[in-house]
């Protein structure tokens, strides 16, 4: 996967809603998109209206479904698509939920509440963690930040696990979280947006930019 097969720190995008945005993050150099299929987020796209054009996607990105509690339906037309790279989930899933559900590969986001919330996630068997902000409102996408150096302490010691860095990203501090936490990826949505479910092209570009940046700073 180009998100984490590079040896510097992938970009995903988030919360993709149409297919203009889609291309232009793809031009602008990001790694993943992510693709939300859950009612309750404000950057929900339906299946049946999305699917064609994120076929058309294939070789270019890695695609991600993002799920919360997604009944078996939904998961089997992702499943059946064959258009999705990885599928993220984001809601309650249980760790044997999420290895029965015939993905080859998948991602578990985690809000980071405290120390014990993270070592849990360490419970579910994929080398993909996605570490948010926690909030007790929403599943993600809330623009939270979440706490660098509590997420630095726990990655540092699991190296065999790939954490993707959530919560609150934008290009003004995208660089400052890298060398903090040192994670395999970064993951935003609001923080590159011009107006609700709406990719900015200039922000896509400088938030890939810092994030290229702060990775070759640090080697």
């Amino acid at each position: 996967m180009r998100l984490f097969d590079s040896d510097r720190v992938g970009v995903k995008i988030c919360g993709i809603t149409n297919e203009a945005d889609a291309s232009m993050c793809i031009e602008e150099g990001a790694d993943a998109l992510g693709f939300n299929y859950f009612p309750g987020s404000k950057r929900y796209i339906d299946f049946e209206e999305s699917v064609e054009w994120i076929c058309r996607l294939e070789g270019r990105i890695d695609r991600v479904a993002v799920v919360v509690n997604a009944d078996e339906a939904l998961l089997a037309m992702l499943r059946e698509s064959g258009c999705f790279d990885l599928i993220q989930y984001h809601g309650e899933e249980t760790p044997l939920h999420c290895e029965a559900s015939g993905f080859r590969q998948w991602m578990r986001a985690v809000r980071a509440k405290d120390r014990e919330t993270l070592e849990e996630a360490l419970k579910y068997k994929t080398p993909h963690l996605l570490l948010d902000a926690w909030s007790p409102l929403a599943f993600g996408g809330t623009g939270e930040k979440a706490d660098w150096a509590m997420i630095r302490s726990f990655s540092s010691m699991h190296l065999s696990r790939q954490f993707v860095l959530a919560g609150g990203l934008n290009p003004e501090n995208v660089a400052d979280a890298i060398r903090v936490v040192v994670p395999a990826a970064v993951d935003v949505a609001g923080g590159v947006e011009s107006g609700p479910r709406k990719k900015d092209r200039d922000l896509v570009r400088r938030f890939i930019q810092e994030a290229r940046r702060a990775h070759y700073s640090a080697s």
